[in-house]
């Protein structure tokens, strides 16, 4: 799955709420349901989302379902948060250095030097 759709599942806060739950271990709806303020049908409805957006598995045990979330399908988020975070690094790194090559007061244009002679 792409990670447009993954954001557009974790735009609701249940949603969210719902994997913070799966983090540390799989759970079945019941037992999500009894940690949140929703009932078992929205927390299944919420968890088809999840699972249609590539974010939780589930697994059959006996006749109940468990979920977990799925390390591909938030792999896929992570690589876009991932590059993005790199990419707003970079852009900083490069203005840090072009306001070092222009000097200190570069990097606050607007404020007018506290004494004659402060600027180059």
């Amino acid at each position: 799955m792409s990670y447009e759709v993954a954001m557009a599942a974790l735009a609701d806060p249940t949603r969210r709420a719902i994997l913070d739950l799966l983090r540390t271990r799989a759970l079945c709806v019941g037992e999500m349901a009894m940690a949140l303020p929703v009932s078992r049908p929205a927390v299944s409805q919420h968890l088809r989302v999840l699972s249609d957006a590539g974010l939780v598995t589930a697994t059959s045990r006996g006749t109940r379902n468990f979920y977990a979330i799925d390390p591909e399908g938030v792999a896929a988020l992570r690589g876009y948060l991932d590059a993005m975070w790199s990419d707003a690094l970079a852009a900083f790194a490069r203005e840090a250095e072009r306001a070092s090559e222009r000097g200190a007061d570069a990097r606050h244009p607007d404020v007018p030097p506290t004494r004659t002679g402060d600027r180059p």
